[in-house]
Formats: structure tokens, sequence, C-alpha cells
């Protein structure tokens, strides 16, 4: 289980001027010791080729719940060490860069993650000919060859330069002039609606889209306590058109009829992964393969068991949104994804509109360790934008943002939740109208008493009191983008009015309940719930039809 909030921040006084050398009694004498004014002179050297993101210890004494990162923003140039104290009873894990259960973490005895080799990008002077770039190891190679996936250098650093903008082959800034819309979309900050630059539209007549999105497995208790007490029939969106959410659904334990009646009702469904594994490596250094069998396996398995047969399951979300890179990519556009829905944007003033890969993020890639693509791809990026938890937003405390609703760690009760509703629903709508995706993991919405009620009655309130707020799918923001239309036009709106108002009754009221197992999970049984006949075996990563595989 990961933890990643709960941090205890401290930044130390201890800092030097940036091109200060040492004073006091050396490096080796003091690293692993446990007094950090032992480090006054001896900053610089502690952070150099140190990203300002890496956490690392000092000592490896203790309780293994403290580490440093390299702040690089002090005053007048320093560089100052920040600290970071896990919770009691946790531990850092130098490798995933996040607190976790002590008996998970198996590097308290090192200092450091391990330094790979990188290639010698930045010289005063060409060192190779044109076209070609300098490994660690000093030989030279065609830049073409970085980051493709194959040792070329011979210390294998021409492929550790392949996350955001270290890649000498990352993708160009955006150019609105060879970027167009319906294929493609991009601005300079990311912050400019389309329709606005171009003249089309004005922002009084953008309309405010939010998307509430739901992660994880779709079972009984989640349908009948939240799903159908936020999406019934009488809520509807200024077109005469009922609400929509989007659902990225994992495997396990979820139930196919369930899934169906939401694709039934207009819902979009999207993937999650089939084993939603733990180890953020997993995801983030995944391989091509291992994308392919997680999201493509569950789009089969969804579409097959929840007979979903219109194509329409074309959005991937990362599990703990560990983003896997180009390969993640990669993959997608092989297997004719339209989106993604992983990656944040922070807090900002004004928030990031959705954006196609075509050219660089027009944000940083935020997240501890995350793996952004650097390369173009045809895919459309549905950013969440980090949501304002402040208490009193009046109020200019240094709080982060938080991604998922259900992430936000400070929110305990009912007036909290309900004010960070509305806060962040002003600051989209008071600025550039940005989609507002409220992303939940359902379990905390039902665990937290009283917080479906909160949001049920929230989005009462938004429909009442705006004609120009629609809460829909992440696919129909797309369908909005592609097509910029005024407010005034969106209740003959095409690609909205499919699935308009879904009435009549669900495909079955008593599915199958399968009793499995597969080879894969050995001693496990599972029921899987489909309207359909059940399959021979479980589905699993490699046999997700069910229908058996030989070793």
């Amino acid at each position: 289980m990961l933890i990643t909030s709960g941090f205890v921040l401290s930044v130390l006084a201890l800092s030097v001027e940036a091109e200060a050398q040492f004073r006091g009694k050396g490096l080796s004498a003091n690293y692993g010791s446990t007094d950090f004014n032992d480090f006054q002179d001896e900053v610089v050297t502690l952070c150099e080729d140190r990203t300002p993101n890496e956490y690392f210890r000092l000592t490896i004494e203790g309780d293994c719940r403290s580490v440093v990162r390299c702040d690089k923003a002090g005053i007048a140039g320093t560089i100052r060490l920040a600290k970071v104290k896990c919770p009691s009873g946790l531990a850092f894990d130098l490798e995933r860069q996040t607190c976790d259960w002590k008996a998970s973490v198996n590097n308290c005895d090192r200092l450091s993650k391990p330094r790979l080799a990188k290639p010698n990008l930045h010289t005063v002077e060409p060192v190779c000919p044109d076209g070609q770039l300098q490994c660690g190891s000093g030989e030279c190679i065609a830049r073409e060859f970085f980051c493709n996936s194959r040792d070329d250098c011979q210390d294998g650093s021409d492929e550790n330069v392949c996350r955001g903008d270290e890649d000498p082959n990352k993708s160009d800034v955006c150019n609105p002039a060879e970027c167009f819309l319906p294929d493609c979309f991009c601005s300079a900050d990311g912050t400019s609606a389309p329709g606005i630059a171009e003249g089309v539209l004005e922002i009084a007549n953008v309309p405010m889209m939010i998307t509430i999105n739901f992660n994880g497995a779709v079972n009984d208790d989640n349908m009948r306590e939240l799903y159908n007490k936020l999406f019934h029939i009488e809520r509807i969106n200024p077109n005469g058109c009922t609400a929509k959410g989007t659902f990225f659904v994992s495997h396990k334990y979820t139930n196919y009829s369930a899934v169906q009646e939401l694709h039934r009702k207009g819902h979009e469904i999207g993937v999650f992964s089939i084993t939603n594994d733990e180890d953020p490596k997993y995801w983030t250094d995944g391989s091509y393969d291992t994308w392919l069998a997680e999201m493509a396996g569950d789009r089969l398995i969804i579409e097959r068991f929840a007979n979903i047969t219109d194509g329409t399951v074309v959005g991937v979300r990362a599990p703990y949104l560990l983003v896997g890179g180009n390969e993640q990519f990669n993959m997608m556009t092989d297997q004719f994804f339209a989106y993604d829905s992983s990656i944040s944007a922070p807090l900002s003033s004004v928030p990031i509109w959705p954006y196609t890969l075509h050219y660089r993020m027009p944000h940083k890639c935020h997240g501890n360790a995350q793996n952004c693509p650097s390369r173009s791809h045809p895919i459309w990026e549905m950013p969440i934008n980090e949501l304002d938890r402040r208490d009193d937003p009046e109020f200019d405390e240094n709080l982060t943002g938080c991604h998922l609703v259900s992430s936000c760690s400070n929110i305990y009760h009912k007036d909290q939740f309900r004010q960070l509703l509305q806060h962040n629903f002003d600051r989209h709508y008071g600025t550039n109208k940005a989609p507002l995706s409220l992303s939940f993991d359902p379990s905390w919405l039902l665990a937290n008493t009283g917080f479906n009620d909160v949001i049920d009655d929230w989005m009462t309130h938004v429909l009442s009191t705006y004609t120009d707020v629609y809460f829909v799918t992440e696919l129909q923001v797309i369908q909005w983008m592609q097509n910029p239309t005024s407010t005034a036009s969106l209740r003959d709106f095409a690609e909205w009015k499919e699935n308009c108002a879904v009435q009549g009754q669900p495909h079955c009221r008593l599915p199958n309940a399968c009793p499995l197992e597969t080879r894969e999970l050995p001693g496990e049984t599972h029921r899987l719930h489909t309207c359909l006949d059940c399959p021979k075996n479980y589905p699993w990563i490699q046999d997700p039809t069910g229908d058996g595989f030989s070793f």
C-alpha cells in the first residue's frame, strides 16, 4: 500500500552559495552523520547532479523515516536542504520516493538511489560531429539512437535521459500554425480554450464542463449507494440530457453486468488495468508489452463481458496515476486509444485545458518519479488539474494541491468537502473555464459518512444555478473541443445528444455469477458477474478472454 500524503516538511537552515567549496571536515567525514549541522559546508557537493525532487538520506541510522532533497530556490541563489519525515510507523522508500509501511521498504541500509550514468549533452565546446551526441563513456553516437530502448552507449547512458525535458529527441513546443482541430490542439501555456484565439468564441460563450470520474472496480455497493444516486434520470444538463460520468474500470471484483448498465445509460467506460499492481516501477518502467497486456487486455475483458460493442472504450487511466512514458503512449497509439487521463497539472491560478501530445506538454511533469511522454504522440491528454484544498482560500497558506478528490488528506468533514467542490469550481469558472476533473475512489466517498449526500446536493445546486454548466464524460469534452460550439447552440450539439436521456430496464436482472479460477492466481476463486455465458477460466493478464491458455 502506497502512502503519498502525510509528509512532515521542514526547510533546514543549511544553505551555502551555489558556487561555494567545501570548508569543513569533508564529505567522507560527515556523510552518515545524524547532525544536520555537519552538512553546513557540504550542501553544494551533496546536491551536485541531483534533481530537485530526488529525496535521499543523510544517515542509515535511526528509524528510516527522514530524508532530504535539494531545494535550489533559496535566497540569492543559495541551495538548501528540505527535510521530509514520514509519519510514525512508516519508512521512506528510496526507489519509489514515497512513504510506505516499514515492512515494505527494503532499502533502509542505503543513502540514495543508484546513480545512473548520464551522457554529456551540454558541453562548452562541441565534442562530436553534427548530428551526434557524446555518451557518458566518451564515445559519440547519432542523436536518434538516444532513447530507442537499446543501449547504444557502452555505459548505457543514452537510455538514462528519456524522461520529459531530458530527452534530446523530445517533441517540439506548441506551434499553433501547424496544429489544427479536430486532430491537434495546443497553446503556449496550456490555458487557452479552443475557439478563443481564432475569434470563433468568447470565454462567456464557452460551456463549463465538469467530469466526474471514478477509478477501480464497479460493484453492487457503489452502484446502489453512489452511482444511481448521483446519476439519476432527473439530473438534467441544460441541453435536456442527463448528467454523465466516466468510469475507469479495473478488473478484479468488477460486476460486468453493472458496467453494461452504466454503458447502456450513456456513461463512458475507460480502462484502469487488469492487475492494479502496487509496485510503482511496474508502471513507470513498464515495457510496451506490459502496457499492452494491462490496458488492451482490460478493454478486451470489458468489451466481452459487459457486451460493449460500439468501440467507445478509448480512454486510459494509469493506476496510482503512474504514467508509463513513451512506451505507454506508443501502445495507446497502436491500439487506437484516443486519450489518457493520468497526468496531473500542478496547482496554479489558471488551470490547464486538455491538449494533444503532438507537441510538448505545456506544464511540468508533476509528481515524484513520474515518467511523462517526451516524444510526439497523436493522443489527447486530459490533465487532472490539482485541486486547491485550503480550508480558507483567502489565506495564502502553503499547501500543496491534490489530484484526486479522494487524495485530499485534510478533508474530514462534510462542510470542508462542500467548500472544496465549490471553491475549485469557482476557480475554473471564474478564469478560463477549463474542464474541472473531479476524480474519486468510490470507497472514499462511501467511507466518509454523508459525503455522497454532499456531492449529490452540490450537483443539484450547480445545475439549478448555472445555465452553462454541464456534467459530461471525458470523451464528450474532446468532442466539444474538436468542434467548439457556443453555449447558445449546445441544445442541438449532435455529439452530446446520443444516449441523451436513457430509460428502460437493464439488460439482465439476474446476471450469471460465475465461480472461476485461473492458473495465474493459484488457490483463488473469483466470481465474475456477467449477463453473458461464463468463460472457462477467470480472465487474467495472460488469458483475458478466459478461454484458456497453455504455459
